[in-house]
């Protein structure tokens, strides 16, 4: 018998999950014979629904909220031996993961690509005993988003995270960093690493226009200035997918990565505060298989 679980974050989307659930039951009622509902009510919930979802041997995941709930959905199957499919129907301001899968923002388009029964595989990140799905920074930048709030997010989408990283700028400071990867190791000072496994980064679709979800590689952004003129330089070259080309911006294609550095830094993962600096990430290649429209 085919079953299939449906993990919804209650207060993602100003609360549409209430409205979009019973159009999600319905559809996969049409797809799984028994079809089961969890909500969560606090962190870390998702995870432990999705590691049930394993043991049970649930034919597929479905997750219900934002780029939060996903990763913590991913931290849940990443371990496990029995990996139910994983889709999503994208309630949050960003979702990156889904945008990079090409999977719809409007929730109910995204329910329909369910009922392709179109899979992919995907790759994964692992940082030290963690999963990710989708980036990993480090520098005053990415510790400025912690700042943004969820009101921010609902008014201004992924510009929210830009304002608070341009008000990071403006107290700027380099910080020594070591960087170890698939082609040798780069040191010197740094004001921003980014690490990406997708084209989709706080919004921005184009900072890393060669990742593909499924490549086996982090792509990884090492920007060694931000001066005035540079940051004019750099923001159009972001928003067209060239900041690759910059003097000042160190590009490394890899499928591991090991951070260090001599001050305290923490690593934002997928959008939240992670563990402090040193540490280990990986590629996990083509480890989730995933629900996503028959172009992808």
């Amino acid at each position: 018998m085919s079953k299939a679980m449906i993990i919804v974050n209650p207060s993602s989307g100003k609360e549409k999950a209430g409205k979009i659930l019973p159009k999600a039951e319905k559809a996969l009622g049409e797809l799984f014979d028994e079809v089961c509902v969890r909500k969560t009510g606090g962190e870390g919930d998702a995870t432990g629904f999705a590691k049930e979802a394993c043991a049970d041997r649930f034919d597929a995941v479905i997750s219900m909220g934002g780029d939060g709930t996903v990763n913590e959905i991913v931290n849940g199957l990443g371990e496990q031996q029995h990996r139910p499919i994983f889709g999503i129907i994208p309630l949050g301001t960003i979702n990156d993961f889904a945008r990079s899968l090409g999977i719809p923002l409007n929730p109910n388009a995204a329910i329909e690509i369910l009922k392709d029964m179109h899979i992919k595989e995907s790759d994964i990140g692992k940082i030290n005993d963690r999963y990710f799905m989708n980036v990993l920074a480090v520098g005053a930048i990415a510790e400025a988003t912690y700042n943004v709030t969820v009101e921010q997010k609902t008014r201004l989408g992924s510009f929210a995270y830009f304002i608070e990283g341009a008000k990071a700028i403006i107290k700027k400071t380099p910080f020594p960093l070591t960087v170890e990867h698939d082609h040798g190791k780069w040191m010197g000072e740094a004001h921003l690493l980014i690490a990406t496994m997708t084209n989709s980064v706080g919004g921005f679709e184009q900072l890393a226009p060669e990742a593909e979800v499924n490549d086996g590689k982090l792509h990884t952004f090492i920007i060694k200035d931000l001066s005035l003129p540079l940051i004019v330089k750099i923001i159009p070259s972001l928003i067209r997918g060239e900041i690759m080309g910059n003097d000042e911006v160190e590009y490394i294609k890899t499928s591991k990565l090991h951070l260090s550095t001599s001050e305290e830094l923490a690593v934002n993962i997928d959008g939240d505060e992670g563990i402090l600096l040193p540490f280990q990430a990986n590629v996990l290649h083509k480890h989730l298989r995933l629900f996503v429209p028959g172009t992808k």
